[in-house]
């Protein structure tokens, strides 16, 4: 019925992105920046892969993927004003990963490349705990707020 040819790619292609759009448009401002690290992280997955195998072309595209995710999504969704010090912080922070992932794909560094992915998984891990906190999971969203507040006002 469904072939590895014509249709049968586009349709599951198509099919995953309104999937992904879906997801984007009915989720919270706290799960859009969780999707943007999911994103980020699965990129440098592919990045490392492509990498280790020697393919220059598509090692660029994801670490270009990755750095567009960084700067365009997480970082340009930072409010400085109402995060503080500590949306300063992380504004540097993404600058650094940004950089090292230029440098990773320049000089082919993996240990670049997992560096930044090792930052990413430590902030992701921070980002999850507020959701799973317990005022969070009973209704209350002051603590998400916080978090927002704290740096991510704009997601």
């Amino acid at each position: 019925m469904y072939t590895a040819s014509g249709y049968g790619i586009h349709g599951v292609s198509a099919y995953a992105r309104v999937g992904l759009e879906t997801g984007v448009i009915a989720a919270s401002p706290h799960k859009l920046i969780l999707m943007l690290f999911e994103g980020a992280r699965t990129a440098l997955s592919s990045a490392l892969l492509h990498m280790r195998n020697g393919e220059i072309t598509p090692k660029g595209e994801a670490i270009s993927k990755a750095i567009a995710i960084i700067s365009s999504g997480l970082q340009a969704s930072l409010d400085v004003k109402a995060g503080g010090e500590l949306a300063q912080q992380l504004h540097a922070l993404y600058d650094y990963m940004s950089r090292r992932l230029l440098q990773a794909n320049l000089h082919n560094k993996p240990e670049y490349i997992e560096e930044v992915a090792r930052l990413l998984g430590e902030l992701n891990e921070a980002w999850e705990a507020i959701s799973l906190s317990p005022s969070s999971q009973a209704g209350d969203s002051s603590v998400q707020a916080a978090g927002l507040a704290a740096g991510y006002g704009k997601a």
